[in-house]
């Protein structure tokens, strides 16, 4: 079964990187993505497989059931892109302006798609059912895992896996990590506000671009001398604003940015801990603030015996050369819901492009992937499916 499996997926790559090329000329942001979604719904209808949309917002679910009985297995892709220009020179290059497929989400969908084709030609003699999401908003908290998961989209799934194309490593790599692998994201916004006044007269104002410098530094203790060394965290303020003539001291000064951790203890600890440092700076300066924390994504958490199962799965494809452990992650991720509600596992398929003397990170006007990676990752899932049921 297996071996027919991926013969049909090789049979259909020249289709795949069709598929992906088209979506990365044709991108749509999270939340937006309404001709990615019909685009994708389309496709399981032309195929006759079952398919529902308007899933939790912009989310899409298809369903494979075999003719023979066994668990529920779900396989995730996600389909959104970023507020990125696309700098590269590829004849597939973005079509919208300030838009692009950054991190691969393109290929992710491709992936799913056609494996799911593959899967459907087979499944007489498939065991279960298989339960195909592809989900929306991945990039934007409060992203589109959780609401699709309000909509029913793991109701009757005993199993789950997903996967990032991962251009950093190379093409015929499988990385893995039992628990945490990667990081809960959280965001900030502190406002402070001052007394501006005239430049030449700093005594009779309350300045508010000096208490935000010193609140920046005063952060950075949180890690360095209120956080276990042994345990990971990230407090980075990405954004100080406040503008003012050359001569004008500000009355008001904003501050933005994240918190990064895998701890849910140290979570909240940091949450508290930047409103008691914000507090005691702004108290200090006579000045006045307001703050905002909001969380986003929980930490990706890898069950044990799923991640175990989906290593001696990578050993099936024989174009994975290379199976490792990696080092957790301090990126975000809304896997992170599936994995809360069912067991299952999220690892990474290398896709550095070939022949490239640079590998630009994602996120990255200039992204690519290895477009090879597509099928690896497609075998890979396709395996873990199948062996599911034995």
């Amino acid at each position: 079964m297996l071996n027919q499996l991926f013969a049909k997926l090789e049979g259909y790559y020249d289709e795949m990187v069709s598929i992906r090329r088209y979506m990365h000329q044709h991108p749509e942001l999270s939340f937006q993505e309404y001709e990615t979604a019909k685009f994708i719904y389309s496709y399981y209808k032309k195929l006759d497989i079952e398919v529902k949309g308007n899933v939790g917002g912009n989310g899409v679910v298809a369903i494979i059931h075999g003719k023979l009985p066994g668990k529920t297995v779900a396989l995730r892709a996600d389909f959104d892109a970023l507020p990125i220009q696309d700098e590269k020179d590829v004849p597939y290059k973005s079509l919208v302006p300030g838009i692009m497929h950054a991190c691969g989400h393109d290929g992710h969908t491709a992936t799913l798609l056609v494996l799911a084709k593959a899967l459907n030609e087979c499944k007489e003699e498939l065991k279960g059912t298989y339960v195909f999401i592809h989900q929306h908003a991945e990039e934007y908290a409060p992203g589109g895992a959780a609401s699709m998961i309000e909509d029913g989209c793991l109701d009757g799934v005993d199993v789950i896996f997903g996967t990032h194309l991962w251009a950093s490593e190379p093409t015929g790599t499988i990385q893995y990590r039992t628990g945490p692998i990667m990081a809960a994201a959280d965001r900030f916004e502190i406002e402070i506000q001052g007394q501006g006044g005239h430049g030449a007269q700093p005594h009779k104002t309350k300045d508010a671009i000096v208490t935000a410098s010193q609140l920046v530094l005063n952060l950075q203790q949180i890690v360095s001398r209120k956080v276990n060394p042994v345990e990971a965290a990230v407090v980075t303020v990405a954004s100080f604003t406040a503008q003012n003539a050359f001569n004008v001291i500000a009355d008001k000064a904003k501050l933005v940015g994240t918190v990064r951790t895998f701890n849910e203890e140290i979570r909240g600890f940091i949450e508290k801990e930047m409103e008691r440092i914000i507090h005691g700076t702004c108290y200090t300066s006579d000045c006045t603030y307001k703050y905002t924390f909001v969380r986003g994504y929980p930490a990706v958490v890898n069950h044990a015996n799923e991640t175990e199962f989906l290593i001696s799965c990578a050993k099936e494809v024989p174009e994975v050369k290379t199976i490792e452990e990696t080092e957790p992650q301090m990126g975000g991720e809304d896997f992170a819901y599936y994995l809360q509600k069912v067991p299952g596992t999220f690892f990474y398929t290398g896709a550095k492009p070939m022949g490239e003397n640079t590998t630009f990170p994602h996120h990255h006007p200039k992204f690519d992937i290895d477009e090879n990676a597509m099928l690896i990752a497609a075998k890979t899932l396709g395996t873990a499916a199948l062996k599911v049921h034995e």
